[in-house]
């Protein structure tokens, strides 16, 4: 209990020292929407039928008393730091499934992340979860009730205030193109399937766009070559990086940089911010010891080779120091981890917000 109070502390400084230490400060947000896979889902897929779940044990044992709530992770992503930075409290239930929230849950963050999605409808359809397209129709359900509650002039106002976050897409490319061929037989290169992607992106983000958000931040892709079940399939034996699937994130996160200010330029009054995930996790995986770490190629729970999701239980062994790990299963990062990316993040996006006001 003491760790978990002295954790809080250090955070606590931590976040405070980033917003006092920068020239910009961060922004005041209405609200927080999240959108996007595992990566960002607290728990909605504890409410739909399928096997991409992460609410039984060992997930969540680092989290406050110890609950599985549908992260994956040993315990908090980065959605949770980012609302206890902005002072908001995120809401892990789509409001589809609680007809009830106060004007208070509705009008400060709601998440509609769903594990196992993707930006392609397919992914979905293949692991059973909500695709983007769908969290897209729940939030206009959102809208209407902050409309029942505030009124439309008010409600507007709280969507146009509000901070958007989008992590979406690794999914597609495993499921669909590397480990099962279906989108690699109809598009015969990796550059065709990224593009088809990065037009469902566009898409989605006009809409948003058309349903009053302003501030819209996209993660681009992982290094999705050294996720440790990655490794397992392709190079089991040196458990090396492949190098080939991580190419081809580096060039869709290049085209996604690109696209990203031509986007803005259609969609007057919006700012869309880039959100580097590759470089800062490689960092950590080619540099363990730099940031406090010592595994990184295999996950901290069971074998830490293959394990997630439904294989991920609590009969699987796990290792005594999750901290050490930059991987807890065979896919998703670690809190520490998160808290180290969370940390690279606020400040890009602040030096990003910095270089849009300056003259």
């Amino acid at each position: 209990m003491a760790l978990k109070a002295f954790l809080f502390f250090f955070f606590a400084l931590f976040f405070c020292n980033i917003i006092i230490t920068n020239q910009t400060v961060m922004p005041n947000f209405t609200s927080i929407l999240i959108f996007g896979d595992s990566t960002m889902d607290t728990g909605n897929n504890n409410y739909i039928l399928t096997l991409v779940k992460a609410n039984h044990l060992p997930y969540g044992k680092d989290y406050p008393n110890n609950v599985p709530t549908g992260r994956f992770s040993n315990g908090k992503l980065v959605p949770d730091m980012l609302a206890f930075l902005l002072n908001l409290k995120q809401n892990g239930v789509p409001p589809y499934l609680q007809p009830n929230l106060s004007t208070n849950e509705l009008c400060t963050g709601i998440n509609f992340a769903s594990a196992g999605s993707g930006y392609d409808d397919l992914t979905s359809t293949i692991t059973s979860t909500i695709p983007i397209s769908k969290q897209l129709e729940y939030f206009e359900e959102y809208l209407e009730k902050i409309k029942g509650v505030v009124g439309e002039t008010e409600a507007e106002k709280i969507v146009k205030g509000a901070l958007v976050i989008i992590s979406c897409g690794t999914n597609d490319f495993v499921f669909n193109f590397y480990d099962i061929p279906t989108r690699r037989l109809q598009f015969s290169t990796i550059s065709k399937y990224q593009d088809f992607l990065l037009e469902k992106l566009q898409s989605f983000v006009k809409e948003l766009y058309d349903l009053g958000c302003r501030m819209i931040v996209l993660n681009g892709l992982p290094p999705i070559g050294c996720l440790p079940i990655q490794m397992t399939a392709k190079s089991p034996l040196l458990r090396t990086c492949i190098e080939n699937e991580n190419f081809d994130a580096q060039l869709y996160n290049q085209k996604l940089k690109k696209l990203l200010p031509q986007l803005q330029a259609q969609l007057p009054g919006s700012t869309i911010l880039y959100a580097d995930t590759y470089n800062p996790l490689l960092d950590l995986i080619n540099n363990p010891q730099q940031y406090g770490f010592e595994k990184t190629k295999r996950g901290c729970c069971g074998s830490g080779l293959l394990e997630a999701g439904p294989l991920c239980t609590s009969l699987s062994p796990v290792c005594s120091n999750t901290s050490q790990y930059v991987f807890f299963d065979s896919v998703h990062p670690t809190e520490a981890t998160y808290y180290k990316l969370t940390e690279y993040l606020i400040k890009d996006f602040l030096s990003q917000l910095s270089s849009i006001r300056s003259p």
